[in-house]
């Protein structure tokens, strides 16, 4: 079989090309929200391109195209080129002992001496006490430390095919959701986007056991509470947890984040009737909802409530303040008045993402090889002439230290002439 073809995406311009494109594909899906109806980019989008192009495009769902998937693809097929056709050919070479045979070759270094032969075997000593493999050839010696950090460019390769992976799987396999949730209510997943052809959306029933928030003493939101159970199909619990924002659910491949809560209503009792009035929030005010009871009194009554905690402002329709209630408290008029509940519903967010212990996997393997990128590769060459005993070295990092070692070398001498 011909490989030559693959020898092409071994070039590191096309590899940084590639990068750079899907760079800025993903900057594309970014900036441009991902997943909307159509109606949301008739709206958002209809100065900047005809909606039916924009849509066909792609770029309500930019990392599941075609030309996406695509870049992608050969950027793998790059670092997989360059894994086989450069880096093992490298690695092989590494391993290799090279000795070299004419004292001429020792000038060529940027690091050579000589000394005199007495220091040999301290010398070959010393190379081992300092962790250097040591290979001889009758005269010649060659020795090498750090091959370590010779596998660190196939370990960022294989990180970067791990996340490039993962990446796809997530992309054709996953899915997201937004569902508003009242109390007690048992819902399944619905409002989904973001489907591919691959994504598999389970059937399961979930319930919203009970939601309140919690306030700071200055009476502003601090954290949000939802307490959910996922079911079986039989009815019975599988789990359950109270989450919040930073505090997700996580059942075998879901996950449910907490993202926002509203006021939809109240339950109030009048006589012996009970009744269930929605509540408006204002429109220039935050966390102030309103609603309005005709039959109360002869005007009606106007309700405003100020938190979650049941803290009612009561008018009547000229504007003339009533006074305060709380819930479960009796307000007496010509009809005895009495809220019961408040009505809120919790927003939650439910994501699929098959692919993301892969693109984890692949930031980890990441950092290691980053890490073992620090490990200098040093090579020793020693040749035992008549007279003299000369030495090379050189190393891809760390120069400083190597001198260092160059220096050890001529105490040893300076010691075995004492």
């Amino acid at each position: 079989m011909n490989f030559s073809v693959f020898r092409y995406f071994t070039s590191l311009k096309l590899a940084i090309s590639l990068l750079l494109i899907i760079a800025l594909f993903s900057i594309i899906g970014t900036v441009i929200e991902q997943g909307q109806s159509i109606e949301f980019y008739k709206i958002n989008y209809t100065n900047t391109f005809y909606w039916n192009v924009f849509l066909t495009l792609g770029l309500d769902h930019v990392y599941q195209t075609w030309w996406y998937i695509t870049s992608l693809i050969l950027l793998g097929i790059c670092l997989i080129s360059c894994t086989f056709f450069q880096q093992f050919p490298t690695l092989k070479i590494a391993r290799r002992c090279f000795f070299q045979s004419k004292p001429r070759q020792f000038k060529k270094q940027k690091l050579t001496s000589s000394i005199n032969k007495q220091s040999f075997l301290d010398l070959l000593k010393f190379l081992q006490n300092t962790g250097h493999t040591i290979f001889q050839q009758n005269i010649k010696i060659y020795a090498y430390k750090g091959i370590l950090g010779r596998f660190a460019p196939i370990i960022v390769h294989v990180s970067l095919l791990l996340i490039l992976s993962g990446s796809m799987i997530a992309a054709l396999g996953g899915f997201s959701g937004q569902e508003l949730i009242t109390k007690g209510e048992i819902f399944h997943l619905q409002n989904t986007n973001n489907i591919s052809i691959f994504s598999e959306v389970p059937d399961i029933p979930l319930r919203m056991n009970d939601f309140w928030i919690e306030y700071t003493k200055e009476d502003q939101v601090k954290q949000f509470y939802s307490d959910l159970s996922v079911l079986s199909s039989q009815g019975n619990e599988l789990i359950r947890k109270t989450i919040s924002v930073n505090f997700p659910l996580h059942f075998k491949s879901l996950t449910i984040y907490q993202t926002d809560w509203n006021v939809i209503g109240l339950r109030c009792k009048i006589e012996n009737q009970t009744y269930q009035l929605p509540l408006v929030p204002f429109t220039n005010a935050k966390n102030l909802w309103s609603s309005w009871i005709p039959f109360v009194n002869e005007t009606g009554l106007f309700l405003i409530l100020k938190n979650l905690e049941g803290n009612f402002l009561v008018y009547n329709t000229l504007g003339n303040f009533i006074g305060e209630m709380n819930i479960n408290e009796i307000l007496l008029l010509n009809k005895s008045f009495q809220i019961i509940e408040i009505i809120t519903e919790t927003g939650l967010q439910i994501k699929a993402d098959p692919g993301i212990k892969i693109i984890y996997s692949g930031f980890g393997m990441l950092m290691i090889s980053t890490l073992i990128s620090y490990i200098s590769y040093t090579q020793f060459w020693i040749l035992n002439a008549q007279k003299k005993i000369f030495v090379s070295a050189k190393t891809n990092r760390a120069q400083l230290n190597l001198r260092l070692l160059f220096l050890k070398f001529i105490s040893l001498e300076n010691e075995n002439q004492r």
